[in-house]
């Protein structure tokens, strides 16, 4: 009987433990499928939303949430009291506004539980010139860029590498002793010519600006070095996206990264010049293509100067040589709740004369943190296809068109389906 009553009990114990463990699936479960919808939903909403003033526009965001609009500025003239406006983010909203005014809607789940806060910048009409041009690019860095450091053998045969520890991949030399420094070749006859002594680095890492020691040491050769590798221009080709109506323009539609260390190259002036495509390596799954330029350094070959370089492109303005090159039509620019998925057209110079191949939008995130690869798209072209593979390297800032509005620019493709890639919204551009 007692063994009776020890197996039975033994039993219970089991199916409890078992009733809690799948109690404790389920919970998990739940929350890892509520956190995913949860982020999925949130990315749903940009975190910030762009509305052409005076113009009635539809925004269809499709959400099952509630906002409540508040007005920032100039609310001595708004007549949206703070929290009066509510509206259903699952239907279609035709809003029209004033470019006076600054919005925020507050984003909430049943009206009551605060979800997300989403800026609305109301922006003038601007019609832009798309180009699809290729374009030859000279930037020179701020300062000396640090790619990495390195040991190098000294006049004893040991290993030495003064810099290590002190400088780091990713890090802007700016002075040497209190001087400026801008050349690497000046920087390193400076460094041979200490003699061995402490010198001072005024460096910028990230946003600080500090001051750090090191000590030069002889190599193999007699020469003092401090072990480290140091870049100062970059140079490359890409694409024209835009001309505006001041003689301003917008490429690439990403920014000028360093190639070793993948950091955002800090500008100290740059250079644009024509530039003639003289080799295309066709895309394929697993291996990007390239447009191959011819690059020729001199003043007659200048295009503009480049003020800017950042996360969404280039920046600059144009000289009479390069406003020459927009020679197609003015165009609208489309905001992206404008955006569709559906047809779209591309214009792009891949033999030597501007085209427009047709593309299909595939993909439209509009949360404002996919700042680069906000369009998804896909190539259609059979002739695109043919000279190609659908998108290849030298094509970043290609304009996209979509219902006679310029709506984004190419920025990157997909290493698996050349044909495949993705592109910034033009108003991440002018928003720069």
């Amino acid at each position: 009987m007692v063994v009776l009553l020890d197996s039975w009990r033994r039993r219970r114990r089991r199916r409890r433990i078992y009733r809690y463990s799948l109690c404790g699936v389920l919970v998990c479960a739940s929350l890892a499928l509520g956190s995913i919808g949860y982020y999925d939903l949130y990315n749903q909403i940009p975190s910030v939303l762009r509305i052409k003033a005076d113009v009635e526009q539809t925004i269809d965001l499709g959400v099952p949430l509630i906002g409540e609009m508040v007005a920032v500025s100039g609310q001595d003239e708004s007549n949206i009291p703070a929290g009066s406006v509510s509206i259903d983010l699952s239907r279609q909203v035709t809003m029209k506004m004033s470019s006076d005014q600054s919005y925020q809607m507050n984003v909430k789940i049943f009206g009551i539980l605060p979800f997300k806060q989403v800026g609305i910048q109301v922006i003038d009409e601007q019609e832009l010139t798309p180009v699809g041009v290729p374009i030859g690019i000279y930037v020179k860095a701020e300062g000396l860029l640090v790619v990495g450091v390195g040991d190098f053998q000294g006049t004893d045969g040991i290993s030495y590498c003064p810099a290590k520890y002190v400088l780091k991949s990713g890090d802007y030399i700016l002075q040497l002793d209190g001087e400026p420094v801008s050349d690497k070749n000046d920087f390193v006859s400076r460094i041979e010519a200490c003699g061995g002594r402490e010198v001072t680095l005024q460096i910028k890492r990230g946003e600080e600006i500090m001051e750090v020691k090191a000590q030069p040491i002889q190599n193999a050769d007699g020469k003092y070095k401090l072990g480290v590798w140091i870049r100062d221009n970059a140079q490359g080709v890409g694409t024209m996206t835009y001309i505006d109506a001041d003689g301003n323009f917008g490429a690439l539609g990403h920014g000028i990264n360093d190639v070793d260390t993948s950091t955002l190259m800090n500008l100290d002036d740059g250079t644009l010049y024509q530039t003639e495509i003289i080799a295309i390596k066709k895309g394929r799954d697993g291996e990007p293509g390239e447009m191959t330029g011819m690059i020729v350094y001199s003043p007659d070959r200048i295009l503009g100067d480049i003020d800017y370089n950042g996360t969404e492109g280039i920046f600059g303005h144009c000289n009479d040589k390069a406003l020459a090159l927009g020679t197609e039509e003015a165009l609208p620019i489309g905001l992206k709740q404008d955006i569709e998925n559906g047809p779209a057209q591309i214009l792009c110079s891949v033999d030597g004369t501007p085209k427009y191949y047709d593309v299909e939008i595939t993909g439209i995130h509009l949360d404002h943190d996919n700042v680069n690869r906000g369009i998804e798209l896909e190539v259609t072209d059979p002739e695109l296809l043919a000279l190609t593979g659908g998108i290849i390297q030298g094509m970043s800032g290609a304009p996209i068109i979509q219902n006679h509005h310029l709506i984004g620019a190419v920025t990157h493709v997909l290493v698996q389906d050349a044909s495949k890639g993705y592109g910034i919204f033009i108003e991440n551009m002018l928003a720069h």
